[in-house]
């Protein structure tokens, strides 16, 4: 679903991201980990096309470096960004609805009954300000919001960060429910051993390079894996 080969990004004459190679079948929940500053927001941003960045990204067989970032959202892909950025001063249920702007109005009921259903909390507090939720709530929200998009390709960054952890657990439960066979999962998560986890393949990132890849289970068992990430 997903191919990207040299890609590299950089803050002015900073390079963050220094020649990138890897891949996302569909169907796969794919973690990425890596200490903060190892270029993983960064990573996400390129891909869905807020940062600038040089190299090839494939979608589904389509060169689509040079597109805007609405374009790609039209695609399928979809990012759910770092810090929730839900808008706080609209309702729970004008936040998701404007996830599916792209969209007609056709399908609009049956999305907001999807996410509802994944998301109870949300459909008992749908006229309520998003400003207002829960950070767990909020997490849930922007999660929603983007699965309003109806996505191929879900980016997910930082999912639990700053939540307790039985939410963050929650959360990361839920991501793994959004897998299915045409649909693919690309998770950055600062808990690496729950990223892991739930990983079909994972990507270990390393100060904008990648230095190892495997399915999730074989780095949960790489010493140099568990000595760096899970401290152990």
């Amino acid at each position: 679903m997903l191919e990207v080969a040299a890609l590299e990004s950089r803050y002015g004459r900073i390079p963050v991201l220094k020649g990138i190679d890897f891949h996302v079948h569909a169907g796969e929940l794919v973690s990425l980990v890596g200490a903060n500053g190892a270029g993983k927001s960064t990573l996400l941003r390129a891909l869905s096309g807020v940062q600038g960045s040089s190299g090839t990204i494939l979608f589904e067989g389509r060169k689509i470096e040079n597109l805007s970032p609405e374009k790609r959202v039209a695609l399928g892909i979809v990012q759910v960004p770092e810090g929730r950025q839900v808008f706080g001063p609209l309702s729970v249920q004008e936040n998701l609805r404007l996830g599916a702007y792209r969209r007609g109005r056709s399908r609009l009921r049956a999305s907001l009954e999807r996410v509802y259903a994944m998301f109870p909390v949300l459909a008992a507090r749908r006229g309520q300000s998003a400003g207002n939720l829960s950070g767990g709530q909020q997490q849930m929200l922007a999660i929603g919001r983007a699965l309003m998009a109806e996505p191929r390709l879900l980016l997910l960054d930082e999912p639990s960060m700053g939540l307790a952890p039985r939410l963050a657990q929650e959360i990361i439960r839920c991501v793994t429910e959004l897998r299915s066979a045409d649909t693919a999962i690309f998770l950055v998560d600062q808990n690496a051993r729950a990223a892991l986890a739930v990983a079909d393949r994972a990507y270990v990132l390393e100060t904008g390079r990648i230095v190892l890849s495997g399915s999730g289970a074989q780095l949960l068992a790489d010493p140099g894996v568990r000595a760096a990430y899970l401290g152990l």
